[in-house]
C-alpha cells in the first residue's frame, strides 16, 4: 500500500528526503521548538476564529431570536382570535 499526501502528492521517498533536508538545515535540536511554535500559532488562529464565530452567532442569535418570538406571539394572537370567533359561532 502506497501512502500519498493528497494535496502535495508526495511519495515516501520524497518525504524522507524532505525530512533529511529539514534536519540538516535546522538541526535535530531546533525541530521540536519549531513544531511547538507552529502549534501555538495554529492554536491562536483557531481560538481567534472561534471567538469571532461566537461573537457573530451571539449578535445574530439575539436579533433572530427576538424576531422569531415576535412572529410566534403574532401567530398565537391570531389563533386565539380565530378560536374566539369559532366559539362565538358555535355558541359556547
Amino acid at each position: 500500500m502506497q501512502f500519498h499526501f493528497l494535496f502535495l502528492n508526495i511519495s515516501g521517498g520524497e518525504l524522507v528526503v524532505v525530512l533529511l533536508l529539514v534536519i540538516m538545515f535546522f538541526g535535530a535540536n531546533k525541530i521540536p521548538e519549531i513544531a511547538r511554535g507552529l502549534g501555538k500559532g495554529i492554536r491562536q488562529v483557531r481560538n481567534a476564529t472561534d471567538e469571532l464565530k461566537q461573537e457573530i452567532n451571539k449578535t445574530d442569535e439575539g436579533d433572530s431570536l427576538r424576531k422569531f418570538k415576535e412572529k410566534i406571539e403574532a401567530e398565537k394572537k391570531e389563533l386565539e382570535d380565530l378560536g374566539g370567533s369559532v366559539k362565538r359561532n358555535i355558541g359556547l
